[in-house]
C-alpha cells in the first residue's frame, strides 16, 4: 500500500511539473481600441496556418458581446485565404483573454501579452506556449521592436528561436 501511495505521488508530481508556469497578460484591452486591422509580423508555425506564406492580416471587429475575426493571407499558389469566426471575453480579465472559436464548438486562447499604449503593436498567445503571434498596425515593424516582443515571449516561456516571420509583400484586396 505504501508503494502504491508513493508511486502515486510521483505521478501527480510529474503531472504538475508539466503544467506550463502561469502566464501574466496585460491588465486591460480597450476592445474599441484593438478592433481594426493587424498584420502578422512573426508567429510561432501552427497547422491551422500551414497553407499561409505572406501577407497574413487580421480583422477584428465589435459587434455587441462579441468581436468578429477575420483572418486572411496569401497561399503558395498566390491565392488568398480567408476564415471567420468570433471571440469572447474570458470574464474578468480586463478584456485581455479571449476565447477565439472558427469552428464551433472548437475555441482556442487568445491572450494579450504585451500591447504597445498606443495599440500599434502586440504579442498575443496561448497559455500552452504552443501559440504565439506578433502583430502590427503596419505591415513592418521595426527590428529593435520585434525583438523586445520576441525577448518578452522568451521571457515568458515561448521558444523564441521557433518564432517565423511573415512576410507583408501586397496589401489583400
Amino acid at each position: 500500500m505504501k508503494a502504491l501511495l508513493l508511486a502515486c505521488v510521483a505521478l501527480l508530481s510529474t503531472l504538475v511539473a508539466a503544467e506550463p508556469a502561469p502566464l501574466p497578460t496585460v491588465e486591460r484591452v480597450d476592445l474599441a481600441r484593438y478592433a481594426g486591422a493587424w498584420y502578422e509580423i512573426a508567429l510561432l508555425p501552427n497547422r491551422f496556418q500551414k497553407q499561409c506564406v505572406a501577407d497574413t492580416q487580421a480583422r477584428y471587429r465589435l459587434d455587441g458581446e462579441r468581436v468578429e475575426v477575420l483572418n486572411r493571407c496569401r497561399t503558395a499558389d498566390g491565392r488568398v485565404d480567408d476564415i471567420k469566426g468570433y471571440a469572447k471575453v474570458v470574464p474578468g480579465s480586463g478584456n485581455a483573454k479571449l476565447k477565439v472559436t472558427f469552428f464551433w464548438p472548437f475555441s482556442g486562447d487568445y491572450w494579450v501579452l504585451a500591447l504597445d499604449g498606443d495599440y500599434r503593436h502586440v504579442l498575443v498567445g496561448a497559455p500552452s506556449r504552443k501559440y504565439a503571434w506578433v502583430l502590427s498596425r503596419t505591415p513592418q515593424l521595426d527590428e529593435a521592436t520585434l525583438q523586445a516582443l520576441l525577448d518578452r515571449a522568451a521571457a515568458q516561456g515561448f521558444d523564441k528561436a521557433a518564432f517565423r516571420r511573415t512576410p507583408q509583400t501586397q496589401p489583400l484586396e
